[in-house]
């Protein structure tokens, strides 16, 4: 009969061959699995150095692209905005390092800045409408006509428009009783904030796109704001243009929002606002708006090209020297 220490000697006898097995089986996979995974983790080191030396050359490459630019942006712009002014509107969320950068852009092409012109939230809020339309129907001065379908943001951008622009350069500079009623009754209702020292119209307008999409049910409000906003100072002016970082035409970006409406046939956007390149770009685009035509400029979706081309030539104005 057998006895429960056979039974125990069968069963460590099974267990001590499995383990045999294994050690052997082990053994003689060791070498070439070892070898397997030594290779690809070489090969994984030497891809990741390869992308980091390719990063690193990249990082170099646009900071000598933006020494470049940086260097020759004076020789490039010079003189292409003489006798010319111009006003930054920044919306909301718009970058105060680009609106920095554009002045200085601005004035080494000979161009007069008027000042800044900020846009507050309560000037786009929805519960702001009636208000607004209100105060807008009531400064309108002589001149502004509303346009058939128009909306409450049409006639509002139109009456500040106004008050900060003109497509006669013999007025540039100068306001009158209406302009400053317009912007101080607009300032005194919280919907826009400027500068101390902002000098009468300008001849020329450059809108600050906030730097990201704006979230949220007002969203779509906001940028509907802003882009009736825009399309009434290209009205006014002699060329408006939006400008802003890359983010600003990532999708529901407010540039993009621009390239996709109507309003794009007339005024131009450039998403490179942010680099030393982009913003000699700005300064090409307003040239270019002077002769009547406008465009997408930069890396985004849908532009026509990193810069206008051919690259307009200055533009005289018209009664002065």
């Amino acid at each position: 009969m057998i006895d429960f220490r056979y039974h125990l000697v069968s069963i460590l006898a099974v267990f001590l061959s499995l383990a045999i097995g294994l050690v052997l089986g082990a053994n003689a996979l060791q070498d070439p699995v070892l070898n397997t995974l030594k290779g690809q983790t070489a090969s994984l080191h030497t891809d990741n150095k390869n992308l980091r030396d390719q990063a690193t050359q990249m990082q170099n490459q646009i900071r000598g692209e933006e020494q470049y630019a940086q260097t020759l942006a004076p020789q490039v712009v010079a003189a292409r905005l003489k006798n010319e002014s111009v006003v930054f509107v920044q919306t909301p969320g718009g970058s105060q390092s680009v609106y920095e950068q554009l002045v200085k852009t601005v004035q080494q092409a000979g161009g007069t800045v008027t000042g800044l012109v900020t846009i507050q939230n309560k000037f786009l809020a929805a519960d702001q409408l009636e208000t607004l339309d209100a105060l807008s129907t009531s400064l309108k001065p002589t001149g502004v006509t509303d346009v058939a379908g128009s909306t409450s943001y049409d006639r509002a951008g139109a009456v500040l428009a106004s008050a900060l622009v003109t497509n006669q350069p013999a007025k540039a500079g100068q306001g009158d009783e209406s302009n400053g009623a317009v912007l101080s009754s607009f300032k005194s209702a919280g919907y826009v904030t400027s500068s101390e020292n902002l000098r009468g119209r300008a001849t020329l307008a450059v809108v600050i796109a906030p730097s990201n999409p704006y979230t949220g049910k007002t969203a779509d409000g906001y940028d509907k704001a802003l882009i009736s906003l825009a399309g009434a100072l290209d009205g006014a002016d002699r060329g408006t243009v939006m400008a802003g970082p890359g983010t600003a035409a990532q999708d529901g970006g407010l540039i993009s929002v621009l390239r996709d409406s109507g309003t794009a046939s007339k005024v131009s956007s450039v998403d490179t606002a942010d680099a030393a390149s982009g913003q000699v770009v700005v300064v090409l685009a307003l040239g270019a708006e002077m002769t009547g035509k406008s465009g997408a400029f930069g890396v985004g979706s849908g532009v026509n090209g990193y810069l206008p081309t051919p690259v307009p030539t200055p533009v005289p104005t018209v009664g002065k020297t």
